[in-house]
């Protein structure tokens, strides 16, 4: 019903959460999955365990990618085996239609640069849906034009490597990685509040809060990353966009 819901309001496609399915087998998974795509083009979410997700094997993914109305993944596990496992299944399957997007706040601008070959074929990770990407986004968005630049066969530069650390900081703060990413939407609301974009860091959830010393990191990186922020541009147009 939430598909038919999005599909009449013009959504093109459906982020989908298996959320609900943490104790389901992989089977019934699939099953949800191909009724969901009867009512609109899916894309898949790999979400990591800590935050609400769960576990999916190889074998489901190269299952998923049978559903013809699958347009992309968003890989977030958090963990290197898992996010070979989708783009694993995407290389070895035939759709050569299925775009990668990366949502590995811990890995971001590793997950965005590397050229990943399995028997033969090689796929790239064209982009990013992640919580990094609310805040700084200017800053974001100059950073995938650069790397979407970067000649094939150029090499890796170290200063892209210096510069994924630099963002994994950044984003275990803002993400509260600290307390188990308990504080993830309150951070992102704390970078936008100090930015005057936000008046707090409210939440739908009156319990969901910043962490005990979370502020305190995000000052650090802020600190520590200020070529990463965005704040000079987000001042300059605050008064015009919150007309």
């Amino acid at each position: 019903a939430e598909a038919g819901i999005a599909r009449n309001l013009g959504y093109h496609a459906g982020l989908l959460s298996l959320g609900a399915w943490r104790d389901g087998n992989e089977t019934e998974i699939l099953a949800h999955c191909r009724a969901v795509a009867d009512s609109i083009p899916l894309f898949g979410f790999y979400l990591q365990p800590a935050v609400g997700g769960r576990v999916l094997s190889y074998r489901f993914w190269r299952e998923f990618l049978e559903i013809s109305d699958v347009v992309g993944i968003k890989i977030a596990p958090f963990n290197r085996y898992q996010t070979l496992d989708v783009v694993r299944a995407v290389a070895e399957s035939a759709r050569d239609d299925v775009a990668l997007y990366t949502g590995n706040d811990d890995n971001l601008v590793i997950d965005l640069v590397t050229r990943f070959e399995f028997s033969g074929k090689t796929r790239r990770i064209c982009g990013g849906l992640l919580g990094h990407w609310a805040v700084w986004t200017k800053r974001a968005v100059e950073m995938l034009d650069k790397i979407r630049n970067v000649p094939p066969g150029s090499g890796l530069h170290s200063s892209w490597l210096t510069h994924a650390a630099s963002v994994t900081d950044a984003n275990g703060a803002i993400f509260d990685f600290a307390n188990g990413y308990a504080g993830c939407i309150p951070g992102i609301h704390e970078v936008l509040r100090r930015q005057g974009l936000l008046r707090g860091t409210w939440c739908l959830d009156p319990n969901e809060h910043l962490s005990p010393g979370q502020s305190e990191e995000i000052e650090r990186v802020i600190r520590s990353y200020s070529e990463m922020t965005d704040d000079e541009f987000v001042a300059e147009h605050l008064e015009e966009w919150l007309k």
